[in-house]
């Protein structure tokens, strides 16, 4: 799935997000919104990862989903 029909379809793959990174709240996850650049950030701050571990984090959960 692209990260256009994720934002798209947000409020049903909320739960999904939220499986996978269990340590994001459901007002980060509002935040986020869909949003690529959103996700890869929070998943920064929250994980300590770099850009580009995050940037593949959130690229394999969207194929995944």
């Amino acid at each position: 799935m692209n990260w256009d029909q994720i934002e798209g379809r947000w409020t049903e793959l909320k739960g999904k997000a939220k499986a996978s990174w269990g340590e994001m709240s459901d007002d980060e996850l509002d935040q986020i919104a869909g949003k690529r650049d959103q996700m890869i950030g929070k998943l920064q701050t929250k994980y300590g990862i770099s850009k580009e571990e995050a940037e593949k984090c959130a690229d394999d959960w969207a194929r995944s989903i």
